[in-house]
């Protein structure tokens, strides 16, 4: 996973999920990129239970890791089950990822910590970047409307136009 010093943020791009409206991380890809257990991760967490408020962290619920685990079929997600699990992961925030940082120090998590940060910042970029190209788009469609509009009335005025210089033509003769 780490590159020449560097951790491919595609890597851990396709590891944030969304659930209930945030991007989020889930303790167990953490684990891996981190470099560690997870139930070692979530024990630090819960030693630390105070750093993370609801809005840092939530346990998932099985409803929604079911949904999960099959819509990321594609993905090598969750397969390392035996029988099933006995607790349901953790998501984590953008704000939760930066907090892990402080609760599991090494020189792994620090490293791993930045590549996870840029990787959030890159897709709240690319978002921005596709809002504003739709609103240019859509503004664009509404101009091309208007100019239809104003062509189809030309067109009818020329017509019209043409019409009455035909009777004019054929009252001459």
């Amino acid at each position: 996973i780490i590159i020449a010093g560097n951790m491919d943020i595609q890597i851990i791009q396709n590891k944030i999920y969304e659930i209930r409206g945030q991007r989020v991380m889930l303790d167990f890809d953490l684990a891996e990129l981190y470099q560690v257990e997870t139930r070692t991760l979530k024990q630090a967490v819960r030693r630390n239970i105070e750093r993370f408020p609801e809005d840092f962290m939530f346990e998932i619920t099985e409803t929604e890791y079911n949904f999960l685990k099959n819509s990321l079929t594609s993905q090598i997600v969750i397969s390392n089950e035996r029988g099933g699990r006995r607790y349901m992961p953790f998501a984590f925030t953008e704000e939760g990822v930066a907090m892990l940082s402080g609760v599991l120090r090494s020189k792994i998590a620090v490293q791993v910590n930045i590549a996870i940060m840029r990787a959030f910042v890159a897709i709240r970029n690319y978002i921005m970047t596709t809002s504003t190209i739709s609103a240019e788009l859509a503004e664009i469609r509404a101009k091309l409307a208007l100019l239809e509009r104003a062509d189809a009335d030309n067109a009818e005025a020329v017509s019209d136009l043409s019409e009455d210089v035909r009777k004019e033509l054929d009252n001459i003769y």
